[in-house]
């Protein structure tokens, strides 16, 4: 791409009055992210332009700048430009370092035009296409409208209820386009006489055509559109559609793309019908002339035999163009596009109508709307799964899945603090929570710092052949830790916190406390019960569910948790009443719903919790990511994310949250709003905190520091907002090693909490 050139005629972003002061040329510079402004007369003409390097210059030679001085002042008057109609040969060899955006001026020295090297992207309308962007995907109503305003907004309406990027249409002048100077058809053979009858009959004008684009505008979806004819063109520039698409049939029509190439705009060109050499010829007219555009690998059949389809060829079609590339597709169904886009294709384009037995060749290898909104849907799941070539990193699901499939190192004896462990010292048994198998030889020779009862498990802290400092710690805020019936006391062994928060499982539902507590003992902590997140069977606690027995189990279990945190007061220090989190449900195995559709769970939730007796517990809703990790895989959550309805919950019901940080991030990122909206809305409404950090929208769990969570932020609004909510480090995995990973998390938290 380094001899490519383009012409982009769309200067404003470039441009500032020659009254403009320095500082006001400083932001241009800074918004059109060119680096270089030019400064312009009352009559257009280049005055100087302002690079970074210029504005630089100009700041040194002044020993006390004025930044309101006038842009010209600092200007450049000795600038490289060329004039207008120089072949773009011609502008390749002046670009050099600091000079990459050089102005074309015309014969009175005017701006018409900024010549910039070759770019891999393409801008059309609201849309970036190109390498790290999700493909264009282009609803392509074309003349499936019939001639009928309202049947081509029903189409546009359709094209944006699936999605699609960018609408397209087909404009003719058919007096221009053909020999006879009208739709008059007589003495041409049938094929072209048949068309010839079905365009006169179907066309729209290009006042209805503009109608149509108005109707796109306020449907808010971009529109790009095919002139089959010079007064067709001029018609669509005029207007100011976004970008323009060149059909197959005119690639060897060098006069149409010169004229179109000349407005500046993107261009979409098929290649359909067309020979390799008949294609390369279309490329130079469009280098030739500075134009941006892709080239769309097409098999012009209606419809296309698969085994015609060569999707393949896209490889050399972006050697040919040296540039971006896409699929216009005519075959059945839409299983290909969605191919095409695994192979790289930036852009795509299909059919779209609202009956296939309409007249006109394009109706049979349309999609009907919900068929173009199944493609629009698999495209976008097909790159988000096509990921990275970069090194492979573990999914939150997988590395669950890990601990529960997978092997690890445990004492094959008890072993003793001191000991150096032996090959007769270490098997291999599941689950995977310890030191994997691989990391047998690091382990064998280790002198060990702790001692290891048979059948645990060797940490990570074992190859470090020293045992890891707990310091005292001080929050301003109760802090906790996570823990079960089984390790609380060996945490208490090695730390001191204000509390306790048993994680139950559904097995631990059934323990009898006394195997765990002494007649009559009380610790000095203060304690929380966190609900089971699954039982046998896969059930799952869901107050939401439409399925009654569902919901009657989920009202047992919940009044099971809140039965159990009253048994289990006698043996604590509480002031105040102890703290119970339940994960409400809402989730769904494969869609999230819109806003309207949540606020009948929440309703039926409450009406779950009216039956549960809450006396003598702070029952909290914990907030929820969006796509949780339950049952070994992916499911998507719908209640409690969005800070607006979980508000909504919270005020009309009287209810309170625990505020899981993780949870309510990656809601966030999912939902692309600032993470500071979430804490300011659902802080009030906070009674505990889950603090942990989190990656994307679905890596929960994440080491403090380790993430994307802003929490020195987060400390700052949640001291004024809930400046007494106890919080728990709830690490994945924290629990290991004696809890190694929650005081690591303690040991980052002391710096903002």
């Amino acid at each position: 791409m380094e001899d490519l050139v383009i012409l982009d005629r769309t200067t404003a972003p470039y441009t500032v009055d020659v009254t403009s002061t320095v500082l006001e040329a400083l932001r241009r510079i800074s918004a059109n992210k060119a680096r270089v402004a030019f400064v312009l007369d009352e009559h257009g003409t280049v005055r100087g332009t302002l690079s970074d390097g210029d504005i630089r210059r100009w700041l040194v030679e002044h020993t006390a700048p004025d930044l309101d001085a006038p842009a010209v002042d600092a200007a450049n008057p000795r600038f490289v430009s060329v004039p207008e109609g120089t072949p773009v040969a011609d502008i390749v060899p002046l670009f050099r370092d600091g000079v990459d955006r050089i102005p074309v001026l015309d014969e009175r020295g005017r701006l018409v035009a900024v010549a910039t090297p070759g770019a891999r992207t393409l801008t059309i309308g609201r849309r970036t296409v190109g390498e790290d962007h999700p493909a264009l995907i282009i609803g392509e109503i074309g003349n499936n409208h019939q001639g009928d305003v309202e049947l081509a907004k029903t189409l546009v309406d359709h094209c944006v209820a699936a999605g699609v990027d960018v609408v397209k249409f087909q404009l003719r002048d058919m007096a221009a386009l053909y020999r006879s100077g009208g739709a008059a058809s007589a003495g041409e053979d049938l094929g072209p006489q048949y068309t010839m009858n079905l365009l006169a009959k179907y066309s729209l004008s290009v006042e209805d055509m503009y109608r149509v684009f108005d109707h796109c505008a306020a449907r808010e979806v971009d529109v790009i559109c095919t002139p089959w004819d010079l007064p067709s063109a001029d018609a669509l520039q005029r207007y100011g559609v976004p970008g323009f698409k060149i059909a197959s049939a005119d690639l060897t029509n060098h006069d149409l793309l010169a004229h179109v190439a000349g407005f500046g705009a993107p261009m979409v060109v098929s290649t359909g019908m067309s020979t390799e050499q008949e294609i390369t010829g279309a490329v130079e007219v469009l280098r030739g002339q500075g134009a941006p555009f892709a080239l769309l690998q097409t098999q012009s059949t209606y419809p296309a035999p698969y085994k015609d389809v060569n999707l393949r060829y896209m490889d050399r079609l972006a050697e040919l163009g040296d540039g971006l590339v896409g699929y216009s597709g005519h075959e059945r169904g839409w299983h290909v596009p969605v191919a095409a886009v695994a192979r790289g294709a930036h852009i795509i384009e299909k059919h779209v109508t609202v009956d296939k037995t309409l007249e006109g060749n394009d109706h049979k290898v349309s999609l009907l709307p919900d068929e173009l909104g199944q493609m629009v849907r698999q495209i976008r799941d097909v790159e988000e799964a096509l990921g990275t070539d970069g090194p492979r990193e573990l999914s939150t699901g997988e590395l669950m899945n890990r601990v529960n499939l997978a092997k690890s190192l445990v004492a094959a004896r008890d072993l003793r603090s001191g000991d150096v462990v032996t090959a007769a010292d270490v098997d291999v048994k599941s689950p995977g929570r310890g030191l994997q198998p691989n990391q047998r030889e690091a382990l064998l020779g280790t002198t060990l710092h702790r001692d290891v009862p048979a059948g645990d498990f060797f940490y990570p802290g074992d190859l470090a052949g020293r045992p890891q400092q707990r310091s005292g710690y001080s929050f301003r805020r109760p802090w906790g830790l996570p823990v079960r019936f089984h390790d609380f006391r060996s945490l208490l062994e090695v730390s001191e916190p204000d509390f306790l928060e048993f994680h139950q499982s559904a097995k631990d539902m059934d323990l009898d406390l006394s195997e765990f507590f002494a007649p009559g003992e009380k610790l000095e902590q203060f304690f929380t019960v966190h609900a089971p997140d699954l039982y046998p069977g896969d059930f799952l606690i869901d107050l939401a569910s439409p399925d009654e027995a569902i919901w009657e189990r989920s009202i047992h279990e919940v009044q099971r948790v809140v039965d159990l945190t009253r048994d289990l007061r006698e043996h604590f220090t509480c002031e105040q009443d102890p703290i119970v989190v339940v994960t409400m449900g809402g989730f769904l195995p494969d869609r999230h719903l819109r806003p309207e559709e949540r606020y009948p769970l929440y309703e039926r939730v409450q009406q779950g919790l009216e039956r549960v007796d809450e006396a003598g517990v702070r029952l909290t809703a914990q907030t929820l990511p969006p796509f949780p990790w339950l049952m070994g895989g992916q499911q998507h959550h719908n209640l409690f994310m969005e800070p607006e309805d979980t508000v909504w919950f919270c005020e009309t019901y009287g209810r309170r949250l625990t505020f899981d940080v993780s949870h309510s991030k990656l809601a966030a990122n999912f939902y692309q709003r600032p993470f500071s909206e979430y804490i300011d809305l659902m802080g009030p409404h906070t009674e505990h905190l889950h603090i942990v950090d989190s990656v994307g929208v679905d890596g929960e769990g994440v080491q403090v520091g380790e993430g994307e969570v802003d929490f020195k932020d987060l400390a700052e609004r949640m001291d004024r907002l809930a400046p007494n909510a106890p919080f728990i480090p709830e690490i994945w995995m924290g629990h290991v090693n004696t809890g190694e990973g929650f005081f690591v998390a303690l040991d980052r938290l002391q710096e903002w909490f």
